[in-house]
């Protein structure tokens, strides 16, 4: 006669296995990883620093985020090529606080460097000139001299370099018909 398991068994069977997935570290900082994923993309420093906040041995870090590397889950190229089109397109950030951005989430410099190159100049001074193009607007009406400096600084916030800063105002501020004289002063 054969035995066969009570439905409650294989309940009990399942709980049991949960509840010892859940006394397993490794399977715990696992889980805690992938719900940080699913929120949005991640560089491997970040979810090791997410990691070590939670107190897990550096063991199991290693293990768990290597093994989310080998399954394609972490990706920091791809994850800094994201970060360079999206922050570029929506922010209007230059190369240098992009990269500067990269370096504070953990990309290693290589990474951030390469991701950095696929914006090409054109596009940065394209932008450039858009983000000032909108605040010529807003500031009409106010002293040539301050709008020019305030100009050049927005842009050099935004991590734009010095010399693209000053030609794109330049340029614009001329397409308006500033005077000569203060583009020069802009110049020197």
């Amino acid at each position: 006669m054969a035995r066969f398991r009570s439905s409650t068994s294989n309940g009990d069977d399942a709980e049991q296995r949960e509840a010892a997935a859940a006394a397993d570290p490794a399977t715990r900082a696992r889980d805690y990883c992938l719900r940080l994923l699913t929120s949005r993309p991640r560089t491997r420093a970040e979810l090791a620093q997410a990691l070590v906040r939670r107190e897990v041995d550096q063991g199991i870090i290693d293990q768990v985020l290597g093994r989310l590397d080998e399954v394609g889950l972490i990706d920091d190229q791809s994850f800094a090529e994201m970060w360079v089109r999206s922050r570029h397109t929506h922010q209007g950030l230059g190369r240098r606080a992009l990269l500067q951005e990269l370096r504070r989430k953990g990309v290693d410099a290589d990474v951030a460097a390469e991701a950095a190159q696929g914006l090409d100049r054109e596009a940065e001074e394209e932008r450039a000139r858009q983000l000032v193009r909108r605040k010529l607007a807003a500031s009409a009406g106010a002293d040539e001299r301050v709008r020019m400096r305030r100009l050049v600084g927005m842009l050099a916030r935004k991590g734009y370099s010095q010399g693209l800063a000053f030609e794109v105002v330049r340029a614009e501020l001329a397409a308006e018909g500033t005077d000569d004289e203060l583009l020069d002063e802009l110049r020197d």
